[in-house]
């Protein structure tokens, strides 16, 4: 079972004082969704879980290990991070990218095998690229892109998902789709973490919620209970009408 625990975590943000410290554990199977307001830190928390920054104070174990004691190949093994905007250095394919999900696998020169690439086919296929895999990154949309993040996350194949903006630049339909995959993900057994804008996508997908204000203070819980008007109002600064589709609580501005 793969599980991320946070223990007294206070994320390092410059020029903010310290917030409330975070205890929670994502575990197999659970669906997270971080909400909060532009600058709340939602980024930096998520950046902080996955080792790529050190936080003011608390640590983070992943599978019973302190991330401070593990590589970044240890830890590209069970964890996967879908950046929000993803920033290509170099000329490459589709495909060369996608492939990138599996370096943590491999030995320094070690060339990918038939199961390597059979596994960037089948995420490509997964996110309808499956006919772009000869094409330049720099040719793609900013939606064609962050599906060739997805893309690249699942070749991976990952215990845990670290998304920041998983839907950015998608369209509604593809939006539906990533969504999709991840709660599959999530069925398959592997935890998600996912920070979102969109409140509406967060109360259709997720089960468990955790809100950051700006004054660092913070909450968590089952998305049933961090559902209420009045706390989300207070996080966006913003009036809230709320209605119901199949059963699902859907949220406009008032």
């Amino acid at each position: 079972m793969a599980t991320l625990e946070i223990e007294d975590l206070v994320v390092d943000i410059p020029g903010r004082s310290d917030g409330g410290a975070l205890n929670l554990r994502v575990q197999s199977g659970q669906r997270w969704g971080v909400l909060g307001p532009n600058g709340a830190g939602k980024t930096s928390l998520l950046h902080t879980l996955a080792g790529l920054r050190a936080p003011r104070r608390g640590q983070v174990i992943l599978n019973g290990e302190p991330l401070v004691r593990l590589s970044r190949r240890d830890i590209a093994r069970q964890v996967a991070v879908v950046f929000q905007e993803r920033q290509d250095s170099f000329p490459a394919t589709v495909m060369e990218t996608v492939l990138i999900g599996r370096h943590p696998f491999l030995s320094p020169w070690q060339r990918e095998s038939a199961d390597d690439i059979r596994l960037a086919n089948d995420a490509l296929s997964t996110v309808s690229l499956h006919l772009f895999k000869d094409r330049l990154m720099n040719t793609l949309s900013g939606g064609e892109r962050q599906r060739v993040s997805i893309a690249t996350a699942l070749t991976q194949q990952p215990a845990i998902w670290l998304a920041d903006e998983p839907t950015n630049h998608l369209d509604l339909h593809h939006q539906v789709a990533v969504m999709e995959l991840l709660n599959q993900q999530a069925k398959d057994g592997a935890a998600v973490f996912m920070c979102l804008h969109d409140l509406n996508l967060a109360a259709r997908w997720c089960d468990h919620l955790l809100l950051l204000y700006p004054d660092g203070e913070l909450c968590f819980g089952p998305a049933e209970t961090m559902l209420v008007p009045e706390a989300l109002e207070r996080l966006y600064d913003q009036k809230l009408v709320v209605g119901q589709v199949n059963g699902t609580p859907v949220f406009v501005p008032g």
